[in-house]
């Protein structure tokens, strides 16, 4: 049988768009970090990361936000976004000669999702690694009783999804008076589920002098009125503009029934059995169903969607990461932000119903230098979404040509014997066969 999921290759290209301060690409290939005044503890740290140069958002985000100004960042995922506002922000509070620890909390990153909390709070304890800083990271589907005792310790930083924090502030375990630094991480997600007059009333709770970051991968027009709203005079910072999602992620489509897309699913894993493999889903229901799908051809994977409680979401993040398990099965809840290493396919086994979640999905493979896929099974009744983000994405998806006899091919193949017809109808045959010998048994007198 003809494989149907060919690599090929491509090659890496960066290019983004000046913002209001000019910068040259020759001088962004030159920098490094050792280069920038910001304290040695940070360099040793970053050193000791592997990261030596910043990316594009990095260089461009790092000045604006030590001198103090208000930035407006839009960047592909996979681009370093965290660190280009950990690096300065940790910076800034360890320079603070007379730092007290009873000041109360000076830092706060909003972000939509649990999974992308804990992942940003072990960036800025890896940064902030034998500096005065302290982190914490807030979260909810937790017991909330050892957080509370752990904000009444001395904290510089906190990291929070809008749920518990709110929680926590109408209790009065959270102060936000002395708070001179709000981040907003994939703010449009957070702006887009409601949370915008939630976000309005802790800026007024903040000092009347702060800065605020904003922070995300896409943005569309109702978000950035939004957005303009809570920034004042703000560093506008737009990385490949034109292109949303990185160039190192190959995308192709495949147009296949709905009820087909278990089989092709199952086809792509079994061809590449060492590969790590994210596979969206629009919801819950469909995760489990797909996980069941290919439970019964073999095939181990996990699946991840807001059903699952705080401590499986964690165990199911840390097997594939690991690479324990090399299939996830999710809903957009993993989209945002999260930083998989090593994943080398991302599956849209549903389109999404918004089409900027196609660049967050698809930006979870690609990420950095590394190359990546990204392939959609599109069925009739989704071609409408497939124009929606291919107008988003201001360009074609490439056509994955499937010739009608592979096609078949992929379904007589299947090890699920409820989808495999030859093999349903195989087993029919044998069975009226069967019916048809002569009983040979004791007949009862």
């Amino acid at each position: 049988m003809q494989e149907l999921f060919i690599k090929k290759p491509f090659t890496f290209d960066s290019t983004f768009l000046p913002n209001r301060e000019k910068f040259k690409q020759n001088k962004v290939s030159t920098m490094r970090f050792e280069d920038y005044h910001i304290t040695f503890e940070i360099k040793k740290n970053l050193s000791k990361l592997g990261f030596v140069k910043p990316t594009d958002i990095q260089f461009k985000s790092i000045p604006p936000i030590l001198k103090g100004e208000d930035v407006l960042a839009i960047a592909q995922t996979g681009t370093g976004k965290t660190a280009a506002f950990a690096i300065p922000i940790i910076d800034k509070l360890h320079q603070q000669k007379n730092l007290r620890r009873n000041d109360g909390i000076k830092c706060l990153v909003l972000v939509p999702t649990r999974e992308l909390a804990q992942q940003i709070g072990d960036v800025f304890e890896k940064l902030s690694r034998h500096t005065r800083v302290k982190t914490f990271t807030l979260f909810g589907g937790v017991e909330q009783n050892t957080q509370i005792a752990r904000l009444e310790e001395s904290l510089d930083i906190l990291i929070a999804t809008p749920g518990r924090m709110f929680d926590l502030i109408s209790q009065g375990y959270i102060k936000l008076d002395r708070i001179n630094t709000l981040v907003l991480d994939e703010a449009d997600h957070m702006l887009d589920l409601g949370f915008i007059k939630d976000i309005l009333d802790i800026k007024r709770k903040l000092p009347k002098k702060h800065q605020t970051l904003f922070f995300s991968a896409t943005i569309n027009e109702k978000i950035k009125k939004l957005a303009y709203s809570l920034v004042e005079n703000a560093i506008r910072i737009q990385i490949s503009p034109k292109d949303p999602v990185a160039r190192n992620v190959n995308h192709s489509v495949a147009f296949i029934k709905m009820d087909d897309k278990r089989f092709f699913l199952e086809r792509l894993i079994t061809e590449n059995p060492e590969s790590k493999i994210l596979v969206f889903v629009r919801t819950k229901v469909r995760a489990e169903r797909v996980f069941k799908a290919m439970e019964r051809v073999n095939i181990t994977s996990v699946t991840i969607h807001s059903d699952k409680d705080q401590k499986d979401r964690f165990s199911v993040m840390s097997q594939f990461r690991s690479g324990e398990v090399k299939v996830l099965v999710a809903t957009d809840v993993s989209a945002r932000g999260i930083d998989i290493p090593n994943v080398e396919y991302v599956v849209n086994y549903d389109l999404p119903e918004q089409s900027e979640n196609y660049v967050h999905r698809v930006g979870r493979t690609g990420r950095g230098k590394e190359k990546g896929f990204a392939v959609t099974f599109c069925s009739d009744e989704e071609k409408p979404i497939l124009k929606e983000i291919e107008t988003f994405m201001g360009k074609e998806i490439t056509v994955m040509d499937i010739e009608k006899n592979d096609y078949h091919d992929t379904l007589d193949f299947t090890e699920d014997a409820d989808g495999n017809w030859k093999a349903l109808i195989n087993d029919n045959e044998a069975f009226l066969k069967k019916q048809k010998k002569p009983f040979k048994g004791k007949r009862r007198k």
